[in-house]
């Protein structure tokens, strides 16, 4: 193979490499933020633990929730199945409970 032939495959696996890579980092995108979406916060459903963020008074995020069903925290759930969730509680709510 000439220097010149070999210059322009490297060029073209180059060029075919870079494409790959933006269009996989095209789908990555679109899929996190759609899924994103669809998702809502849904309060007063989580188990003491997993709670997705804010749970009130002396925790901090994720994770930290230390009562099951506590109306301050919230777990993400599937959109518009929040308010659907029975806990012994009552149901989930979209807003903060008392």
């Amino acid at each position: 193979m000439t220097v010149a032939k070999t210059g322009a495959a490297a060029a073209a696996l180059f060029a075919l490499a870079a494409g790959a890579a933006l269009a996989a980092q095209s789908n990555m995108g679109s899929n996190s933020s759609s899924m994103h979406a669809e998702m809502e916060k849904c309060y007063g459903v989580a188990l003491a633990g997993h709670n997705d963020c804010k749970a009130g008074a002396g925790t901090t995020c994720a994770g930290t929730s230390k009562v099951d069903y506590d109306g301050k925290a919230f777990k993400e759930v599937p959109k518009g199945t929040c308010v659907t969730i029975k806990t012994p509680k009552g149901n989930g709510s979209l807003t903060p409970k008392a």
